[in-house]
């Protein structure tokens, strides 16, 4: 099969095109052949091994996949001998690791149905994205009714699905992005947008319920005068910070602080959980939220899609056709 494949961690320079041999499935695995995967910043994350601390589970010296995607959509090409809930020939969309390739295993539980009415490209573009936006907003930061909601980075594609749930959950929402978004944002649901060129969130006289915060950048006591005294402050990822521990440093910190105030701070790293795929699923079969696709890119052309999101600010999600 062919696939997307790097020897060692580094830029893009190091993706190649190749036939390699087609993955097996394990017991608990199910073979995918992939039609359509998402391009996020975890997979700038596994292609560059930072930050280090990833490593760990990434592999020390070098990918233990050396395979690049994470997540993706699919038909169901054969199941291992302990898999019941799939058979040859569903589609189906959730975490592949590997998934910029034809052929890709996936764990059953990271898997579901793909939504119906959803085209494969539009299901790649769900998983991760939108998984990390409904956990940012479950528990005490899901927002109710009336209650303001700040987004930051949302013409990204976790912002743009926080943007689209917090307004589904009845709030009034105002995204953070650049000059050339803001008519993107307005339209995934945002009443207010703030260009962040232009001015900062504390600039006004506004304070926000619900923060949550995908760029990395703005020091956790900006952010806490942006909320109100009881709010909650949500940080997604561990972008941005040093190579070592990337942004990650900056969410430990308002963890350890959060049992001290009267605001509720939390720092999230996403996890992948079918539960969660099947939320998604009905939300896009209801319509309640519909994936974002900012540009597609064919299987060859995957390490320029990767640049994009470097270098651009992509409006919603970059997808990989298979």
């Amino acid at each position: 099969m062919k696939a997307i494949v790097q020897d060692a961690y580094g830029s893009t320079d190091l993706l190649e095109l190749r036939d390699i041999d087609r993955p097996v499935p394990g017991d608990d695995e199910v073979l995918v052949e992939v039609r359509a995967a998402g391009v996020g910043p975890e997979v700038w994350h596994l292609m560059t091994g930072r930050p280090y601390v990833a490593r760990v589970a990434l592999g020390l010296r070098k990918p233990k996949n050396p395979v690049r995607g994470w997540d993706g959509a699919g038909r169901v090409e054969a199941v291992g001998a302990k898999v019941t809930d799939f058979k040859p020939g569903d589609e189906v969309f959730g975490n592949c690791d590997g998934s910029f390739a034809e052929y890709a295993c996936a764990k059953a539980a990271r898997l579901a149905l793909k939504p119906a009415g959803l085209s494969f490209e539009q299901a790649a573009a769900l998983p991760v994205s939108g998984m990390t936006a409904l956990q940012a907003l479950s528990g005490k930061a899901r927002p109710r009714p009336g209650q303001s909601v700040l987004v930051i980075g949302a013409s990204g594609g976790v912002g743009a699905y926080a943007v689209q749930l917090a307004t589904m959950y009845g709030a009034e929402v105002t995204g953070v992005c650049g000059p050339t978004g803001a008519d993107f944002v307005r339209s995934q649901g945002a009443t207010h947008v703030i260009d962040y060129t232009r001015e900062e969130i504390t600039d006004g006289p506004h304070r926000y319920d619900v923060i949550v915060d995908n760029a990395g950048l703005r020091p956790l006591p900006l952010l806490r005068r942006a909320l109100t005294p009881r709010g909650t402050l949500v940080i997604v990822g561990g972008e941005g910070g040093t190579g070592f521990f990337g942004g990650m440093s900056r969410g430990l910190r308002a963890v350890l602080l959060s049992p001290f105030i009267a605001q509720n701070l939390r720092n999230l790293i996403s996890v992948s959980r079918r539960e969660d795929l099947l939320t998604l699923k009905d939300l896009a079969e209801k319509g309640s939220i519909t994936p974002p696709i900012d540009r597609t890119y064919p299987l060859a052309e995957a390490p320029a899609a990767i640049r994009h999101l470097e270098n651009d600010h992509p409006r919603g999600k970059l997808v990989v056709t298979i």
